[in-house]
């Protein structure tokens, strides 16, 4: 899907393999860095841009799993991708986002050969109230920033940490691109630490330093659900854990390890 001239979007394409990121992705824990989310998203873009060049069979993002190595400023970042374990049905891509030289993002995702299990299809996995039936949620009363000014949040809390929620966007992944239904989801993804926080995030820290998703069937465009679980234990470490919904239904589970850190004196 190819956004529409002067849609806002979250990075611009200013070369071959570089893009600049917009104000649009000021960040929830500072808002002069980037908000990681849409990093994902530009990562999962790239991917599939270079599958597309290099092959015609359209191997599927069965897993996606983020590396978050460092923090990164609002500026322009280098794409870079590279198969690592190549094949004719199964395939290992890394992709690295990188600024200044220092890379701040490594994706890892398994392609894998499309087939028709249609007949197969089902999950237990049990279904989240629909965006329609669960109420708006201001969530920059909580989270400042470009990125997170951008969405559109609803949500039903059931305590400190446990929530179902809905997030969808009109800002584009990219400027003027084409961008598959899955990289603009999963430009959402890292949203899910903030949907049900337990514990206000100006006395605690809580960013999460990785986040893998494991996908049983592509999801649609629209409203992205969550059904979060937060932990935090005793040695400061902690896990967003979430199933992922759009309004078929859920599609996939999605963890984030992170480190807790209260703010002292």
């Amino acid at each position: 899907m190819t956004t529409a001239p002067g849609t806002p979007a979250y990075f611009e394409r200013v070369g071959a393999a570089a893009f600049r990121a917009t104000e649009h992705v000021g960040g929830g824990w500072q808002e002069h860095e980037q908000h990681i989310a849409a990093a994902l998203g530009l990562s999962v873009h790239v991917v599939e841009l270079d599958r597309d060049t290099r092959r015609d069979d359209g191997l599927v993002l069965g897993r996606l799993s983020f590396d978050i190595l460092g923090t990164v400023p609002v500026d322009v970042v280098d794409a870079r991708v590279s198969v690592l374990r190549p094949g004719r049905t199964i395939e290992l891509v890394e992709a690295c986002l990188a600024h200044d030289g220092r890379d701040f993002l490594r994706l890892r995702a398994w392609l894998l050969r499309p087939g028709d299990t249609a007949e197969l299809g089902g999950t237990p996995l049990p279904r989240i109230p629909s965006p329609e039936e669960t109420p708006p949620w201001d969530v920059t009363s909580v989270w400042p920033g470009g990125l997170v000014a951008s969405l559109e949040v609803r949500r039903r809390q059931l305590e400190p940490g446990r929530a179902s929620s809905w997030v969808r966007t009109a800002t584009a992944l990219v400027a003027g691109e084409e961008v598959s239904a899955l990289a603009a989801t999963a430009g959402l993804f890292d949203v899910a630490n903030g949907m049900t926080v337990r514990a206000d995030p100006r006395d605690v820290a809580f960013p999460n330093i990785d986040l893998t998703a494991h996908l049983f069937r592509v999801p649609q465009r629209g409203w992205l659900g969550f059904d979060t679980s937060v932990s935090f234990g005793a040695q400061g470490i902690g896990l967003t854990s979430s199933v992922l919904h759009d309004e078929l239904g859920p599609f996939g589970t999605l963890a984030q390890a992170l480190t807790v850190r209260p703010h002292h004196g």
